[in-house]
């Protein structure tokens, strides 16, 4: 309430002002990156990066298949095609041996198949193999965007997700683990990147006595007051890591040792996930109740569960894009359920959605 008053009293209203320069200035130091633009959604975070990579008509951009559509509908917006390529096991992250091979195979069609980016997503806030993914970009020359949506607080190798490729996104949106309402971010360690998703993002308008414009523009910036919002939320975020962090140690805990029930881990010392959401995969077979029951189940007690995320090459409107598969992202789709993580909730709480699920487990 303090910035948001600031901004009023100040009558900054517009998409520009102090809180919007001080919470880039905080999301560029958090992350370790030299620089921050804030924006108005992580979808248009992600559509102003492929923008400032040139990706176009006839380009060819590798994504994620197991993510939210937002990662992959700025590919269309542009005319480009996606890629699909599916998760590995460990992190449910995008498969490095796929990618490799998908890059491979792209490239073997000829000229008119061209793959100009890579989105990598760190879903759920579990980061993904980027030694493996970035080594394998780098060889082939291939730019990488982080779509860090879910994640931001992780960290691999004890860097916050975000800074190691060309460039990452963020998104504030009312179920992140910060918020400002709607609202996304831009970081890279290229400032001059950044700048220019800065000048983009207000209808590029040349620097003129006069409204001119040299280069199609977006009206993609955030508001002077959501970053107010946002200041105070980041003063919290180490807190809302742990809190996060604490609802996955609690229902890892105690539901750990039944059959049939399993946990999105940390693969090793190199992850470190902020966990979003919790996750879990019921085995029907073990535990003699789906994840589509039990979720209704919840539903009953008014506890509100969600579904993994339906794979990209599974939805109706990417089906026809090229997918490189192994089946992992799919079984997590059938087998998935994601649990109340608000970093608000309670023991009380807690501890009545647990008895929810083991009661309607079979013993």
């Amino acid at each position: 309430m303090k910035y948001i008053n600031e901004a009023f009293e100040q009558n900054w209203i517009a998409p520009l002002g102090p809180n919007v320069d001080a919470f880039e200035e905080t999301l560029a130091t958090y992350c370790g990156v030299a620089s921050a633009a804030a924006l108005s959604s992580g979808s248009a975070a992600i559509h102003l990066a492929l923008v400032m990579l040139g990706i176009g008509q006839g380009d060819e951009v590798i994504a994620s298949s197991f993510t939210f559509s937002a990662t992959v509908n700025p590919i269309k917006y542009l005319g480009a095609t996606p890629v699909l390529v599916d998760s590995e096991p460990e992190t449910w992250n995008m498969d490095p041996e796929l990618l490799q091979q998908a890059i491979k195979e792209r490239r073997s069609k000829g000229k008119e198949h061209r793959v100009k980016a890579i989105i990598v997503v760190h879903l759920y806030g579990m980061p993904a193999k980027m030694d493996e993914i970035i080594e394998i970009a780098d060889k082939y020359e291939i730019p990488v965007i982080e779509d860090a949506a879910e994640a931001l607080g992780s960290r691999y190798n004890k860097e916050h997700v975000g800074s190691v490729g060309k460039m990452a996104i963020l998104s504030f949106n009312g179920n992140k683990i910060i918020t400002t309402s709607g609202g996304g971010a831009l970081i890279s360690n290229d400032k001059a990147l950044v700048e220019k998703a800065r000048f983009l993002s207000t209808q590029a308008r040349d620097k003129a006595p006069y409204y001119q414009h040299s280069q199609v523009g977006y009206n993609y910036r955030m508001s002077n007051v959501l970053a107010g919002i946002g200041r105070g939320q980041m003063e919290a975020i180490n807190l809302r890591v742990k809190q996060r962090r604490d609802n996955y140690d609690f229902y890892y805990r105690n539901l750990k040792d039944i059959h049939g029930i399993s946990f999105l881990k940390e693969p090793s010392e190199k992850f470190y996930s902020n966990r979003w959401l919790t996750t879990v995969l019921i085995d029907p077979g073990q535990t003699g109740i789906s994840c589509w029951d039990l979720q209704d189940e919840c539903k009953k007690e008014n506890i509100e569960t969600r579904p993994l995320w339906k794979p990209m090459h599974m939805q109706p409107v990417f089906s026809s894009c090229p997918s490189y598969l192994n089946g992992v992202s799919s079984e997590l789709f059938i087998q998935g359920l994601c649990l109340p993580s608000g970093s608000n909730m309670t023991d009380e709480d807690r501890v009545r959605i647990l008895n929810v699920i083991t009661m309607n487990i079979k013993p």
